[in-house]
């Protein structure tokens, strides 16, 4: 097993295949490869991958329905490329368990800085389970008035209490399944003392360290943002007309909702 354990490429393009192949064993990957959806489900159970690279536009099905497969007995990292800029791709993907897109043509070195970054925020939880993502420490001070409260490594608002330690969250005490995008995107606004944050802020959050101040940030990296949020905003069942938690700024991004008494 090569020293980051095993990665599946689903692709039936010869080229591309070969040219992710070639990046992932350089990253230090044991690579095995599929050409089709089927195939590649198979692939993914017998060698227990730990990452994938799914292409959306396979032969047989489609690459949604190969990760809906997936997900079904493993909690690999799951990469979906795919030839168009469309929203409802991005959103497909995102809500059936993806955790990172790539459109193509591809950057091999983004690629490996996408991988890598994921792989530095370990999941928690069985397969199955949405992962309980890790959250970057939290900035230390006091909290401004209408912020979340700091109590050691717990962030609490409105009821809700996010963990950093444990990397979890709970809501008046029930714990919520979220990814790992989902919590640092949470945590980055809890620990925002109330600032608005832009989506371009909220993309490298979501990134990592890939996108630095001066890297481009495309519309379909914004909407990956928007998509993220939008599946927060489900799983704490957020009120749009009176949220509690998060509060959109319209045409700049989002901030942390005031403080209720509880």
């Amino acid at each position: 097993m090569g020293d980051l354990g095993v990665a599946v490429v689903i692709e039936d393009d010869d080229d591309v295949r070969n040219l992710l192949d070639a990046v992932l064993q350089q990253a230090g990957f044991e690579v095995h490869s599929a050409a089709t959806g089927r195939d590649g489900v198979d692939v993914a159970r017998l060698r227990q991958a730990n990452v994938i690279t799914l292409d959306v536009g396979l032969p047989d099905i489609d690459g949604f329905e190969v990760l809906r497969r997936i997900r079904q007995f493993s909690d690999a990292y799951v990469v979906m490329l795919t030839g168009r800029n469309e929203e409802l791709d991005t959103i497909t993907a995102l809500q059936g368990g993806a955790d990172d897109y790539i459109i193509k043509p591809f950057r091999p070195r983004e690629l490996r800085a996408r991988i890598s970054a994921m792989m530095r925020r370990p999941r928690q939880g069985a397969v199955g389970e949405p992962e309980a993502p890790v959250g970057s420490p939290p900035e230390p001070g006091s909290a401004a008035a209408g912020s979340a409260r700091r109590a050691g490594t717990v962030l609490h608002h409105n009821g809700l209490a996010l963990d950093t330690e444990t990397r979890t969250v709970a809501l008046r005490g029930t714990p919520l399944g979220l990814t790992r995008s989902e919590f640092d995107l949470l945590h980055e606004l809890l620990r925002g003392t109330g600032a608005v944050r832009t989506r371009a802020d909220l993309v490298r959050v979501v990134r990592g360290e890939y996108y630095r101040e001066d890297t481009y940030i495309s519309e379909a990296d914004e909407r990956a943002v928007e998509v993220h949020i939008g599946n927060l905003r489900r799983k704490l069942r957020e009120d749009p007309q009176d949220p509690r938690w998060l509060v959109t700024v319209r045409g700049v991004g989002y901030r942390l909702a005031p403080k209720r008494a509880e």
